[in-house]
């Protein structure tokens, strides 16, 4: 079974040899939290009033949460299911995510006053993205095993779509508009980004020397982040303009590779960069470009997932005993 949350990039963080380090702290405010029982809390988004959403492991496995812009912690679980997993929320409060069934992924939209609805309930399904007007995007899977990309309206209907030349393909993000941005597999084995307009028109993309590309996030004005891997096996993060200008960037000491996981409004993106030996951190990079540089106290391993609002970012950490927390920084 696929999972969205593994990639290439989960084959690099196994090569890794993960320790403590500490670079330069940006001067933001950083808050942890977690929720209450849980063995290990993880925020995988944000909203631009505040509200977070992601998951918690005890032992009866994981659940849904969505905290509050006071801090108010609120669990959930999909009933007939297990393994609640949120990946995204819009400004009204309404979460997407998926969930298991015997094993099998589903996906839910969890309204912002907390009704639930399932879909796909037939087969394997990661529900990833939803805009305001509660459009959800992410990936199935048929019954030879290929995964293709769908977009959900509120009404139900459901529609797929792939790129051309597509055997697998993976959404992440939709804007308000409907436009939606991910990545997909193409027939010689290459991932390559694309974005899918709201009328259904698929533009594909890579950064120049890509041979693998992920796009992570974008935002209402159509810009895109996300990362790619170079023929030395080199990650860097990018940024694509609505007019397909690709821009791309490092984080300065990112010897293991930079990649982009988010981008607001404005065009601040954030993301994680990797040092050999020394750990993974988190980044801020501002819309003029500039760069900082973050991590929670005590961290082990600095995961930031999404960024929003006033450049708000959202994301877990391990502490040093290897406990996974949230946080927030800068809001």
């Amino acid at each position: 079974m696929y999972d969205m949350r593994v990639s290439g990039l989960a084959v690099l963080a196994a090569a890794l040899a993960v320790s403590a380090a500490a670079p330069a702290m940006a001067a933001a405010t950083i808050t942890v939290f977690d929720v209450s029982g849980a063995t290990g809390t993880y925020a995988d988004a944000i909203n631009d009033p505040g509200a977070i959403t992601g998951w918690y492991l005890d032992s009866a496995g994981s659940h849904g949460f969505v905290r509050a812009t006071d801090g108010t912690i609120t669990s959930f679980d999909v009933s007939g299911g297990s393994n609640a997993q949120p990946d995204s929320i819009n400004d009204k409060g309404a979460i997407a995510g998926y969930f298991q069934v015997s094993g099998v992924y589903r996906s839910f939209l969890r309204e912002a006053g907390g009704k639930i609805t399932t879909f796909y309930d037939t087969g394997a399904t990661q529900a990833t993205g939803i805009n305001d007007k509660e459009t959800v995007t992410g990936s199935f899977e048929d019954t030879s095993d290929v995964w293709h990309g769908f977009v959900r309206s509120k009404d139900g209907t459901i529609t797929g779509f792939d790129p051309t030349g597509s055997i697998g393909t993976y959404p992440f993000g939709i804007n308000k508009a409907g436009a939606i941005t991910g990545y997909y597999l193409g027939s010689s084995e290459v991932y390559h980004g694309f974005v899918r307009a709201a009328d259904g028109t698929v533009t594909s993309f890579d950064p120049t020397g890509s041979v693998y590309t992920e796009a992570t996030g974008i935002n209402d004005k159509g810009v895109i982040a996300g990362y790619y891997a170079d023929s030395s096996d080199k990650f860097h993060g990018f940024v694509r303009a609505a007019d397909g200008t690709i821009t791309s960037f490092d984080v300065s000491g990112g010897t293991g590779g930079t990649f982009a996981t988010s981008i607001d409004a404005k065009g601040a993106v954030a993301g994680y960069y990797v040092i050999f030996g020394g750990g993974y951190h988190g980044f801020e990079r501002a819309p003029n470009g500039t760069i900082s540089t973050f991590d929670p106290p005590n961290s082990d391993y600095t995961r930031p997932e999404s960024i929003a609002g006033h450049a708000a970012v959202a994301g877990y950490f391990s502490d040093t005993s290897g406990v996974y927390h949230g946080f927030l920084r800068g809001k």
